[in-house]
């Protein structure tokens, strides 16, 4: 077997979705590019990411296929949650709000019943007694 790089990976994401067309094997209406500022080194690190539309809403979720710990995209913007999103044929400067009790809830649900996948990331999640964080992109004005 063959050990994906991830770096790699997301580095061909980022220029076939930069450059307009097919994203190789992915759907690109469901994917989005989030630039953070590192936590650590206060540089610009994007990654290409899956996104759901709830009504005026973009959400994006720090599943990590259910790691024990947050993606660092996530520990990036828990440390300055101003991002920037290329979305959509947009690109746009947002604030990125995790969301809480009910609505979190609610729209867990909702996710789960579009995407099954992720009910297996929490129930690793939970082993390791980690909530996966849904996070909404709020454009600013």
């Amino acid at each position: 077997m063959t050990a994906v790089d991830v770096r790699e990976t997301n580095r061909r994401v980022i220029e076939q979705f930069r450059a307009g067309g097919e994203v190789e094997g992915m759907h690109r209406e469901r994917l989005a590019l989030l630039t953070t500022t590192g936590r650590i080194s206060g540089e610009p690190r994007t990654v290409p990411m899956m996104v759901h539309r709830d009504g005026t809403r973009w959400l994006v979720v720090a599943s990590n296929v259910g790691a024990p710990r947050h993606p660092d995209w996530y520990l990036n913007l828990e440390a300055d949650p101003r991002v920037r999103v290329e979305v959509d044929g947009r690109e746009f400067d947002a604030e990125a709000l995790p969301l809480l009790g009910a609505d979190y809830v609610r729209t867990w649900t909702e996710l789960e019943k579009e995407y099954p996948f992720l009910a297996d990331h929490q129930a690793k999640a939970r082993q390791a007694r980690r909530v996966i964080p849904i996070v909404e992109l709020s454009e600013e004005d």
